[in-house]
């Protein structure tokens, strides 16, 4: 049996030269992620059952939320439910105190028949 000759492929090639980190000139994504160094001293404050409002971006962001459990960690967290029902884990640096006039205005009123 006779040896299969190798096959060799050119090698890949940097047809753009790189620019400096750091300079004008140097590329930058538009779904680059940012990150908050600030995240990790969270907020202080707040208590299971407080009204919170949920800043930031996303989702649930300008709704009204009540705190059903704190988190301590490297990046302080609550787990809140929104008015509409919905849970989930926010960063308590995305958390404000709620206004007593948001509260009455963002949750649903339950009317009686």
């Amino acid at each position: 049996m006779t040896k299969r000759k190798k096959q060799f492929f050119p090698p890949k090639v940097n047809k753009r030269a790189p620019t400096p980190a750091g300079s004008d000139d140097s590329y930058e994504r538009p779904n680059l992620a940012t990150i908050n160094v600030q995240a990790g001293a969270g907020r202080a404050g707040f208590s299971v059952g407080d009204k919170v409002l949920i800043e930031g971006g996303g989702t649930y962001s300008g709704e009204v939320a009540t705190i059903e459990k704190l988190n301590t960690g490297v990046i302080p967290s609550a787990v809140v439910r929104t008015a509409s029902g919905t849970t989930r884990h926010v960063r308590t640096i995305d958390l404000s105190p709620a206004r007593a006039a948001e509260q009455t205005v963002k949750e649903p009123s339950v009317q009686a028949s």
